[in-house]
Order: C-alpha cells, then structure tokens, then sequence
C-alpha cells in the first residue's frame, strides 16, 4: 500500500517562497514518477509538476522559473520549492505517485497517477 502526506502549506505575502514535502511510505519509492497538482475551487485540478525516476522534470508553464520540483530517494520525500509566489498560486497542493513508468511527454497527465495524497493549502496574499 502506497500513502502520501504532504506538509508545507502556509499562508505566505507575494513574492515569498514555501517548500512542499510529500513523504511516501511504500516500496520502491526510487522507481516512481511523481508530481504535484494544484486545485482551486470551481476550478480543475491542474498540474504543477512531475518528475520521473531518472529525475527529468516537467513544469507547466505558468511555474517555469519560479517552481522547482526534486525528490530525496534517502528519505521517501518528494518536494516542490516555490519562489516568488503570486495570489494565482494559491491552492490545494496535492502530490501523486505512479509505480509504474510514466512517459516523460505525460509526467503532467493525472491519469497517469494511481496514489494521492490529501493534499497542503497554499495562499498568498498580495
């Protein structure tokens, strides 16, 4: 059985930073893909980004520059660190991890993801 738990989420001042962490219990936590979602309410979920167990990463374009998405195989944790965060980023962050290979050109794709996590707010204030 595959569990995810983020932490992180706080409320944050525009242009701030937070580091997400997602700790994943499980086997062969090396072997997985992973990303982070995002969602608004009234909105659909959207990706942030994904990472695949050779390391190469995705981001969706609104946080290219600013996002950073890295995962520490020693400690079972997938993080997200955000910089120069903008009111638009606000959100319930959400990790997700496939045991199974993920195409690099669908690392951004949800279905891709069979566990979540139940997710970290995020809100920033201008």
């Amino acid at each position: 059985q595959v569990e995810l738990v983020e932490s992180g989420g706080e409320s944050v001042q525009a242009g701030g930073s937070l580091r997400l962490s997602c700790t994943i219990s499980g086997p062969t936590f090396k072997r997985y893909c992973m990303a982070w979602f995002r969602q608004t309410p009234g909105k659909e979920r959207e990706a942030v980004a994904g990472i695949d167990d050779d390391g190469w990463t995705d981001y969706d374009d609104s946080v290219k520059g600013r996002f950073t998405i890295s995962k520490d195989n020693a400690k079972n944790t997938l993080y997200l660190q955000m910089n120069t965060l903008k009111p638009e980023d606000t959100a319930m962050y959400t990790c997700a991890a496939s045991t199974v290979a993920c195409p690099r050109v669908e690392l951004l794709y949800p279905y891709e993801y069979s566990y979540w996590g139940q997710g970290t707010q995020v809100t920033v204030s201008s």
